[in-house]
């Protein structure tokens, strides 16, 4: 592919010119002119620079400088592209940022997998129903008892077909009549994922 550093070379060489010619013609420096045959723009603080050296080798040479320029712009320009995607990869991924990477991309995958599987366990698990309150199953010349349970939020909860509403904690409190001997108290919790739990207690009352 022909670069500007090529297209002048030859140039200069079809005219029979020494860099040491072309130095004294356009005040430049021989390593200067032979970095811009060789295309090397590396030792040039300034793309100004390289860009007036271009302009007045190629006017000494005959050849014109807008063409020679346009190449120069479009070589740099993917010098600049790579020397940017370098510094980006060398700065922003080491060896210790890629461990880390590695590392939080892990720990997210087993919190996603953590997540994923408690969420179809919730999914296929019916609800649970704690009793907090009577402890004892034994009562004497008591009427009736007050149950105190706990369920989630949004379960719905029947005791004998009536539909009993919890608070915001998921608490639910129910008036339990006693007759004399053994009572016998069903509960029917279920979850919002259609699944129903059901609890039997006894209690029994003394006279």
């Amino acid at each position: 592919m022909l670069t500007v550093g090529k297209i002048l070379k030859n140039e200069r060489e079809k005219k029979g010119l020494k860099l040491s010619d072309i130095e004294k013609s356009v005040k430049v420096r021989s390593k200067f002119l032979n970095a811009i045959e060789n295309d090397n723009w590396s030792i040039f603080t300034s793309k100004i620079y390289i860009t007036g050296i271009i302009r007045n080798y190629s006017k000494e040479l005959g050849v014109d400088p807008e063409k020679m320029l346009a190449f120069f712009r479009r070589e740099y320009a993917k010098k600049e592209d790579t020397s940017f995607r370098k510094n980006l990869t060398s700065k922003y991924f080491t060896p210790q940022r890629v461990k880390i990477l590695y590392f939080l991309i892990f720990l997210l995958v087993i919190l996603f997998s953590y997540y994923f599987g408690f969420q179809i366990k919730r999914y296929f698990t019916p609800p649970k129903i704690e009793i907090i309150s009577p402890t004892q199953n034994i009562f004497k010349h008591q009427d009736k008892i007050k149950i105190i349970g706990k369920t989630e939020r949004e379960a719905i909860i029947k005791i004998f077909g009536d539909r009993i509403y919890q608070n915001e904690k998921g608490v639910f409190s129910y008036d339990f009549p006693l007759k004399e001997g053994k009572n016998k108290l069903k509960i029917e919790i279920t979850g919002a994922n259609g699944k129903t739990s059901i609890i039997e207690r006894f209690y029994y009352l003394e006279l």
